[in-house]
């Protein structure tokens, strides 16, 4: 695995993401600095502790398909992660999480109306920086801002009347996390003034990527320990994923004890250990897997009409790179 990320990447064109990732770096922090001490330390909490930065390098790597060199690029992946950061904040209040990226959520630090209004803070900074950016580029956060909030305010109240849940699923990581890797990569085709044509296949790709993670990850709370992520952290928080959707649906008689037991939370640590082993081996989580590939051949042939060079390589290798963490 490459430093940035992408396996069997270029050097080149490694380094020149390398430089321009440590731009946004630069960037990033000093758009957190505040003239309120406490408002600085709250927002450094979570970009200090780190993250993938998946959406600054899918607009650098955009990016590079036009002129790569010119003002807004930089500029926009901060935005984005700007964003997602702030949506953090909001996203451990809903879910009263404890922690984030490893280290102790704002809302168990400082208490829920610090973390919702740090949230905010980096909200005010993205649109900040992102007025420099045109009207165009204040569009593209606006649309993807009112995506955000629907898909969380789905997630929410969950599917509704004869709704099939694991299309509302699909919609939802689509909306919550799809749409802002999209608007990463449209945001880095824009500024670099990529063709229209080219600049929504290369949005088309970060929305399939965006749900392929969030996909995997599903797997992830299933398969194995990854990143920090504990198996079955979901089953244990009664949050439904994939696998857990799929195994809902099933009409076998057997399933029944299993189907029961999934649709809530499970706080015993020795039924949670059972669950996990029944569903290791149970075909919900094979038929989870064909369904994430099946969105990987979507993002794929997004990117069919862009021209074969080394940054189209590299996209096609993050996919793999995001598929392959449940493999």
């Amino acid at each position: 695995m490459a430093a940035i990320g992408i396996p069997g990447i270029a050097p080149e064109l490694e380094a020149e993401l390398a430089l321009g990732m440590q731009k946004v770096e630069s960037l990033l922090l000093s758009h957190i600095q505040g003239d309120y001490p406490l408002v600085e330390e709250t927002s450094r909490h979570l970009v200090a502790a780190g993250g993938k930065r998946l959406r600054p390098l899918l607009t650098l790597l955009a990016s590079h398909y036009g002129d790569k060199d010119r003002f807004g690029i930089v500029e926009s992946a901060v935005v984005c992660e700007l964003t997602h950061v702030a949506t953090l904040y909001h996203d451990d209040v809903m879910d009263e999480a404890r922690l984030r990226r490893s280290v102790e959520s704002a809302n168990s630090r400082w208490g829920n109306t610090v973390a919702i209004l740090s949230g905010d803070f980096l909200f005010a900074r993205s649109s900040k920086l992102l007025a420099d950016l045109g009207p165009d580029a204040v569009r593209v956060q606006a649309e993807t801002f009112e995506r955000l909030v629907i898909g969380q305010l789905r997630e929410s109240v969950g599917p509704q009347g004869d709704e099939d849940p694991i299309v509302h699923h699909l919609e939802v990581l689509a909306d919550k996390t799809g749409s802002l890797i999209a608007a990463a990569g449209r945001y880095g085709a824009m500024m670099s003034c990529v063709s229209a044509e080219l600049t929504d296949r290369i949005a088309d790709f970060g929305e399939s990527i965006g749900i392929a993670f969030q996909l995997s990850d599903d797997l992830l709370d299933i398969e194995s320990e990854v990143s920090g992520k504990t198996p079955g952290t979901d089953l244990r928080e009664g949050v439904p994923t994939l696998v857990t959707l799929n195994l809902m649906k099933s009409t076998r008689p057997e399933d029944k004890n299993l189907q029961k037991l999934v649709s809530a939370p499970i706080k015993d640590e020795a039924v949670v250990a059972s669950v996990l082993k029944e569903l290791r081996s149970h075909p919900a989580l094979a038929e989870s897997k064909d369904q994430l590939q099946q969105v990987a051949r979507d993002a794929r042939a997004a990117l069919g009409p862009l021209p074969v060079n080394d940054v189209t390589g590299a996209l096609f290798s993050l996919c793999d790179a995001i598929v392959d963490r449940s493999a």
